[in-house]
């Protein structure tokens, strides 16, 4: 007699072999490999328990099972990984976004907020005397190290008088932004450029961001060859893991592009390993011309962003 394999029987199954396999979260994957299938939310996979699923169905949660106990990343076995307000298409070559950088963006926001407040016009202000351009963004950020575009999507998503213009020396990264960004329709607000750093930024717009954020590789060589766990070691490219011997080989790249990138008053935000906090914000007080400088904690309590305001 042939065994009908219903939602519940299948996410059950999955479960324990993902178990025995070492996953660290056996039911979330299966609940998360199962929904990408069937074209269903968790929520959706319970009260569907008794659905029983097609052979294409079947052939399909057959390979993604062993895809995902052979080590490979979630997000890169459904290709999509939600962040924020967005979701986004996830693939091999490009860094998943964590949970831990909505912080970056939380940071990122704020300066784009103080920015917009500070050019729209208060309420009894006069208009002046030549409307100003419609189409022309309130707010412009730089990002660099674009990677998915989760961060760049976020803020041009969630705010809008921003224009963003994003980096990233992959080609992979720029194209799964790219296509990100197009998927959001955000194509007028968000430039993806292929680039290191800010080499081929308009040098018109240097001078003229409000915020500079980044979220570079920042892992310490040392760490990132001992102490990473192999899920992300073999399956996420190190050029945007390694850091360098202290994790600040490009944070140091950055501090040096942000006075000429940023307007007066503008921010910089930049995500970097939990145990070189201390000495980035050492660095960037040593450099000068800065009102603040600040670190602040990600989800787990850890030194994860550095926050740094241009003098005015």
């Amino acid at each position: 007699m042939t065994q009908i394999w219903t939602i519940k029987r299948i996410l059950d199954w999955t479960t324990g072999y993902l178990e025995r396999k070492g996953d660290e979260h056996p039911r979330l994957s299966a609940e998360w490999l199962l929904a990408n299938v069937c074209g269903l939310s968790r929520v959706e996979l319970y009260v569907n328990f008794d659905k029983p699923l097609d052979a294409a169905e079947l052939a399909a949660m057959h390979a993604a099972i062993e895809r995902r106990a052979a080590g490979e990343p979630l997000q890169y076995v459904t290709g999509e990984m939600p962040f924020r307000h967005i979701v986004l298409r996830c693939e091999r070559g490009v860094l998943i976004p964590r949970p831990e950088t909505e912080v970056l963006v939380d940071a990122a926001l704020e300066g784009v907020d103080a920015a917009l407040a500070a050019a729209r016009p208060a309420p009894a202000e006069q208009p002046p005397a030549a409307a100003p351009d419609p189409e022309a963004p309130l707010v412009r950020v730089l990002e660099v190290g674009t990677g998915t575009g989760c961060i760049a999507l976020s803020i041009a998503s969630e705010r809008p008088g921003t224009h963003v213009t994003a980096t990233d020396l992959s080609e992979r990264a720029v194209e799964l932004a790219t296509r990100n960004r197009e998927a959001l329709g955000l194509e007028g607000r968000v430039d993806v450029l292929l680039t290191d750093l800010v080499a081929d930024v308009d040098p018109k717009l240097m001078g003229s961001f409000s915020v500079l954020v980044s979220n570079p590789p920042y892992i310490p060589t040392e760490v990132l060859r001992h102490e990473v766990p192999s899920e992300v070691v073999d399956h996420e490219p190190e050029l945007a893991l390694d850091g360098g011997a202290d994790g600040l080989d490009v944070f140091r790249r950055l501090l040096d592009v942000a006075p000429r990138a940023l307007a007066p008053g503008g921010m910089l935000a930049v995500e970097l390993f939990e145990g070189a906090l201390d000495a980035a914000a050492e660095l960037t007080r040593a450099q000068g011309g800065w009102a603040t400088v600040e670190v602040r904690e990600d989800l787990t309590h850890r030194p994860r962003v550095l926050v740094a305001t241009r003098e005015a």
